[in-house]
């Protein structure tokens, strides 16, 4: 084996970690839903298609030359790719909450399905959207925008170089604020709507303590939750996923 195949061999390696430890936070193709044969194939070939891309950026910052550099090198690619898969994923992780949220107050929790991207129990309008949510970024072709960001990465954070904790924690508090405030203003609708029909529901009970006006109400708050959903389902998918592709264009 020349050297200049053991070169290739640490590349197309090092560039896996990276891709791979995206994959396993990516949206939609960190499901357990899928078998991992599949992602790791997955992650190896798209590993080799992007070798030509980026090797000439790796040979520009040199080879590690000994075992705990090589190591480290390893440890910072698995870091950066989950870095760059977390933040991605937090989208979803505020999308999947707030949506949870919305359901628990218009009453429909009696039934619970499992989201897309783990094994947690969720109610069914969390998990429907979820999923929704997650095939849109692939039908509208996102996922080739992330793609390319994690191509993109190299110049911004080359091979071997750790950028720095405090770096990582303010991208991801940052993102964190950014995605749940996205999300809330997603769902307010039905947080206004629970603020209106429970104010209406308590003075009526208090207007009239001799009718069960709580358990009367029940139905008839779900009925208007869902019909609301109804109605904004379509802008509340299209500002989210508008707002994760502006994400992912600027990266």
């Amino acid at each position: 084996m020349n050297a200049e195949f053991q070169t290739w061999i640490l590349h197309a390696f090092l560039i896996f970690c990276r891709i791979g430890a995206c994959m396993m936070l990516m949206p939609g193709l960190s499901s357990s839903r899928l078998p991992v044969q599949v992602r790791l194939f997955f992650a190896i070939g798209l590993s080799l298609a992007l070798l030509p891309v980026v090797e000439p950026q790796i040979q520009s910052g040199g080879n590690p030359s000994t075992v705990p550099s090589l190591l480290w090198t390893i440890v910072t690619e698995l870091g950066t790719g989950a870095f760059i898969g977390f933040l991605a994923r937090i989208f979803f992780l505020a999308l999947q909450a707030l949506l949870a949220a919305s359901s628990q107050i218009i009453g429909f929790t009696g039934l619970a399905g499992t989201v897309v991207d783990d094994g947690e129990q969720a109610p069914e309008i969390a998990t429907l959207l979820t999923l929704v949510a997650t095939a849109l970024v692939f039908l509208s072709g996102l996922h080739w925008q992330l793609l390319r960001g994690l191509v993109d990465s190299y110049s911004q954070m080359p091979m071997g170089q750790f950028a720095g904790a405090a770096r990582f924690l303010t991208a991801v508090v940052d993102q964190l604020g950014t995605t749940f405030i996205l999300a809330l203003r997603i769902t307010s609708p039905f947080f206004i709507y629970s603020l209106i029909v429970n104010f209406a529901v308590g003075l009526t009970n208090k207007m009239v303590p001799q009718i069960p006006v709580y358990f009367i109400s029940i139905p008839i708050v779900t009925a208007g939750g869902l019909l609301l959903l109804y109605f904004m389902v379509t802008e509340m998918l299209t500002d989210f996923l508008d707002a994760f592709g502006a994400w992912v264009t600027g990266m």
